[in-house]
Parts: structure tokens; C-alpha cells; sequence
């Protein structure tokens, strides 16, 4: 059963970090499950592309039988990275440019893992 008020909480202190602007749990299909959206787009848009990218990089990653980390699509004013949060769902999140993409995903894992429990 998904814990709700968990991921909630785990969602707020990921927007907590510096340099994040929004976090959202997807799911695996592409549906909304908490979290915020950057201001000005679509929410089902945006979840559904975000399933799309993340699951399209895990099959052509499966090819190269390596494991995928994450994706990170580069902005000009930011960046956005997606994580799987367990078999259920995915962890996206948008940032500034002034963290590197390393640290933000090394830091992100540990939501993403913790969210995967609560799913």
C-alpha cells in the first residue's frame, strides 16, 4: 500500500536541498503520484514524458546489460533528472545549474531508494 504522508515528507526534504526546485513521483505508466510540477506545464505532460524518457533509457541501457543510474537532461537554466524509485515508480527533479549532476544524483539515490519502500 503506498504510504502517502511519507512520500509527501521524503518529497519535502528533497526540495529542501539547495539548488532544487521541484520533486515528483511518478509512476511507471506515467501517472502523477505526489509531488509538484514546474510552474507553467502540463502535469500529465510532463509525468507522462518523464515515464517515457526513463523507461525508453532502462531498455536501451538493459542492451548493454549494465545498469542505468540515472537520466539527466541538461537545461539552459537548469536540469532535470530522473531516478528509479522501485519497480512502481521514478523520482523526478528539477534543479539549478550550480550543482553538479553527480552530487544532485548521488543525493537524490536516497530519496529515490526510500521512496521505493513507501510504494
Amino acid at each position: 500500500m503506498t504510504e502517502y504522508l511519507a512520500i509527501d515528507k521524503i518529497l519535502d526534504e528533497v526540495r529542501s536541498i539547495s539548488s532544487v526546485y521541484e520533486a515528483t513521483v511518478v509512476s511507471r505508466s506515467g501517472m502523477h503520484i505526489a509531488g509538484d510540477s514546474p510552474k507553467g506545464v502540463h502535469l500529465e505532460t510532463f509525468v507522462a514524458m518523464s515515464a517515457i524518457l526513463l523507461g525508453a533509457a532502462e531498455t536501451a541501457t538493459a542492451e548493454l546489460k549494465d545498469k542505468l543510474q540515472h537520466v539527466c537532461v541538461e537545461l539552459t537554466r537548469g536540469k532535470m533528472i530522473l531516478l528509479s524509485a522501485g519497480n512502481r515508480a521514478l523520482l523526478v527533479v528539477t534543479a539549478s545549474n550550480e550543482i553538479p549532476t553527480s552530487d544532485l544524483a548521488t543525493t537524490v539515490q536516497e530519496y529515490a531508494d526510500r521512496i521505493a519502500e513507501n510504494i
